[in-house]
């Protein structure tokens, strides 16, 4: 690809998305951006509460002055991304059981404050993103061992304008079937994690649709007592098929991205917890290369 060509992907790569929370961007799937704020989920991912109404708050920002390419080598610009975000996510355990699953449901509005700037020009964007709901049937294996099952939708209810450099919406519809796991102890080993898989509709304003991604945020760390763990904490992503655009396929483009850092969680023993981790990128590709910090409080009603 020639220098005219890596202008023009990353002059496409600034329309960023960033969604529910706030996540990675870059020119792998359009305007680089995913649904999923990769990192948002943390320690008790998998634990669904007993019956009842939940708040869940996360409060996230993730900034990147590094693009990288296909062979994750930097791109030669003068980027920067800064992302702030305020997520609000209601969630509703019912009592009713299905496959002998607890039934719950949940919707995220996010707001979102975003700054992006390539060779000096720059935008920036605050507002709601995109909405997400879902449903999940929750089981207990045992006092220690919890999953659930669930699909999530994305609806597109971020503003975007496809001549913008920063968007708030990805201006498509998404689905995404996962499943989560806690492991948990008050003193031992305590680990979590999230499968995500998501599929991508088609943009129309640009007719580009965006490919398939798999991803995870997991979380592994060592419980000192009933109220306090520590460890690391992190996600992989990697995209699985092409993006198109007009029907062509876009080859060399599909992005990929590890991450890790230190990970906390405080319990007060009665549904009421907070965790907070800070993440740094590494083996990236077709993304920027950056770091981001996640917090998540939950708060019963």
């Amino acid at each position: 690809m020639n220098s005219k060509q890596w202008m023009r992907q990353a002059v496409m790569m600034a329309a960023v998305t960033v969604a529910a929370t706030t996540g990675s961007s870059a020119f792998a799937t359009e305007g680089g951006g995913s649904i999923y704020p990769n990192g948002a989920e943390n320690y008790m991912v998998g634990a669904v509460p007993p019956p009842g109404l939940y708040v869940l708050e996360y409060l996230s920002g993730y900034s990147a002055s590094q693009l990288n390419d296909n062979a994750g080598n930097q791109i030669p610009l003068n980027f920067n991304l800064n992302a702030t975000a305020a997520a609000t996510r209601f969630i509703w355990v019912t009592d009713q059981k299905i496959l002998g699953g607890q039934l719950a449901f949940h919707a995220i509005a996010p707001l979102v404050n975003l700054g992006v700037s390539i060779n000096g020009t720059g935008q920036t964007k605050s507002g709601l993103g995109d909405m997400d709901f879902g449903s999940a049937l929750a089981y207990h294996a045992s006092e220690n061992l919890h999953y659930l099952f669930a699909v999530d939708v994305s609806a597109p209810t971020g503003e975007y304008n496809k001549n913008d450099m920063a968007n708030l919406g990805r201006n498509y519809w998404n689905v995404e079937p996962l499943f989560a796991a806690t492991y948990e102890q008050p003193v031992g080993i305590n680990a979590d994690i999230k499968i995500m898989y998501d599929f991508n509709s088609i943009n129309k304003d640009t007719n580009y649709r965006s490919g398939q991604e798999l991803h995870a945020d997991y979380a592994l760390g060592w419980g000192f007592s009933k109220a306090f763990v520590a460890g690391i904490g992190g996600y992989v992503y990697q995209q699985t098929t092409d993006d198109t655009q007009a029907g062509n396929t876009i080859l060399n483009n599909r992005g990929r991205v590890l991450a890790i850092g230190p990970s906390v969680k405080y319990s007060n023993g009665k549904n009421w917890f907070v965790t907070a981790k800070y993440t740094k990128e590494f083996d990236v590709r077709n993304r920027p290369e950056g770091s981001g910090f996640n917090v998540k409080m939950n708060l019963p009603f």
